[in-house]
């Protein structure tokens, strides 16, 4: 293996360096030694992944070794540090997380993703803002059952979308091609698959740790409960901001309707449906609806991901060297299961209820209704400085939502606009989220342009959400 690609040693070096500051500095009045110590390695494991120091699932397992090494979880123990330090292996949370990434596969391998993309274009590509609402339904259907949104970009809608864009004449090799279509699908496609992302749990990772850390603080929220919550806002953003994106930046190309003939002629290639896409619809229905009426059911949502999984196997959809191959899933048990661990160890070894105290007495004082939109703002622009939705969430979600709460903002109110957050301001820059490089780099969009719109549609988007929100979760009575 090449280390140069796996470790960045001067960006290790400073990680290192941080950790082992943080780490021989005195604990804080008010906390014990184990909980600042704990913060050492999860601030530097943070921070080595917003630096990409190295790979995380790399960082992940240093730092479950660290924690483990030092007892931190349950000093003097080894036999029980070791049981901690692994216990996020034991979540059903990241296993039903990582049992979707298997079954999203499906949505690939059978070709039904193709399938479904060209069927919305061929149904509405008569112009090129037809083709973007074309792509950003196909992306709404599949949200729910791709935990990887950026496989859900990089695998399915960006390869459509380039597609259409250079038979248009908007290739990414000649520059002032760009903004006759290639631009405008590029940056719509990005900006949907993030509102797609915050309307279901299993659209994209993060979701399911806000989830956890808002169980660990009191706060339930089931996957039919925040599919409704993001209803009607996420409905909203995907009317508007592809018809807003179209008037601020407009493609040169309007009229579509020779690649509308396109889909049509690419749906005949693809025949009849096949076996395999018939069952992987069973599935993805089957799925949808123990997951909504799961709590009916009592039924864990891990549980439904098992079943849909096992079926997928059963009639030979996927096979286990599809589940063995699928490295996302692995990457993200591992970096999920440490990231949680200690998150989780923060929070009973006092850390986050001091932390959480020190930002309560700087806003004593506000109503919440001032407050909250104050608390959303720091936390949603404050991803700026990461270069990863989860590592945000990590880092900073567990925190500001057990201020928000100790502030008298409704805790479920507060834990899913959180929650929400973790998707859309992904749109600020162009490594804020994962399907971000993949999108950037297919070479359509300047980087000014990027930066420029991704602020005016972090505004607009955060308008929708909490503007919409208020009126639809009073309503729902989430507060």
């Amino acid at each position: 293996m090449d280390l140069q690609k796996e470790v960045s040693w001067p960006k290790l070096a400073a990680t290192v360096l941080v950790g082992l500051i943080i780490y021989f500095i005195p604990a804080p009045e008010g906390l014990s030694p184990d909980a600042w110590h704990l913060f050492a390695i999860f601030f530097a494991a943070i921070l080595g992944i917003i630096m990409k120091a190295m790979t995380m699932g790399s960082i992940s397992i240093i730092s479950i070794t660290l924690v483990a090494a030092l007892q931190l979880l349950a000093p003097g123990k080894a036999s029980d540090s070791i049981k901690l330090a692994l216990s996020g292996f034991n979540n059903p949370t990241i296993w039903m997380i990582t049992l979707s990434f298997f079954i999203s596969r499906g949505f690939i391998k059978t070709g039904l993703g193709k399938r479904i993309a060209y069927w919305f274009i061929a149904k509405l590509g008569n112009s090129t803002l037809g083709i973007a609402y074309g792509l950003t339904f196909a992306d709404l259907c599949f949200a729910p059952a791709t935990p990887s949104n950026t496989a859900r970009a990089g695998g399915i809608i960006m390869p459509i979308m380039k597609s259409i864009s250079m038979s248009m004449g908007s290739t990414p090799e000649d520059h002032a091609s760009h903004k006759k279509v290639g631009a405008y699908l590029t940056l719509n496609s990005y900006y949907s698959n993030l509102i797609t992302s915050g309307m279901f749990i299993t659209a994209t990772a993060s979701n399911s740790m806000c989830q956890k850390f808002a169980h660990d603080l009191g706060v339930e929220i089931s996957w039919g409960g925040w599919a409704m919550a993001a209803l009607l806002p996420g409905l909203l953003s995907i009317l508007l901001v592809p018809l807003i994106l179209y008037k601020i930046y407009p493609p040169e190309i309007k009229d579509a309707k020779i690649y509308k003939a396109e889909a049509v002629k690419k749906l005949l290639e693809l025949g009849k449906i096949t076996r395999n896409e018939l069952f992987m619809v069973f599935t993805f229905f089957l799925l949808l609806l123990l997951w909504i009426f799961g709590t009916t059911l009592n039924m864990d949502a891990s549980v439904a991901a098992l079943i849909g999984l096992s079926f997928l196997l059963i009639s030979d959809v996927l096979t286990w060297e599809d589940v063995k191959s699928e490295k996302g899933a692995w990457d993200t048990m591992v970096w999920f299961s440490a990231l949680v661990m200690m998150a989780e160890g923060l929070s009973k070894l006092g850390f986050i209820g001091w932390f959480s105290a020190i930002i309560k007495n700087e806003v004593s004082g506000m109503p919440w209704i001032w407050a909250f939109p104050l608390i959303i703002l720091v936390y949603y622009y404050s991803h700026y400085l990461f270069a990863s939705a989860t590592a945000h969430v990590a880092a900073m979600y567990t925190a500001f939502l057990a201020v928000s709460i100790a502030l008298g903002i409704p805790g479920k109110l507060a834990a899913l606009m959180l929650g929400f957050c973790g998707s859309i301001f992904g749109v600020l820059t162009h490594y804020g989220h994962g399907p971000a490089p993949v999108l950037f780099g297919t070479g359509y969009v300047d980087l000014k342009d990027w930066w420029k719109l991704g602020f005016i549609f972090s505004i607009i988007l955060l308008i929708i959400w909490m503007g919409s929100g208020a009126l639809w979760w009073k309503i729902l009575g989430i507060y």
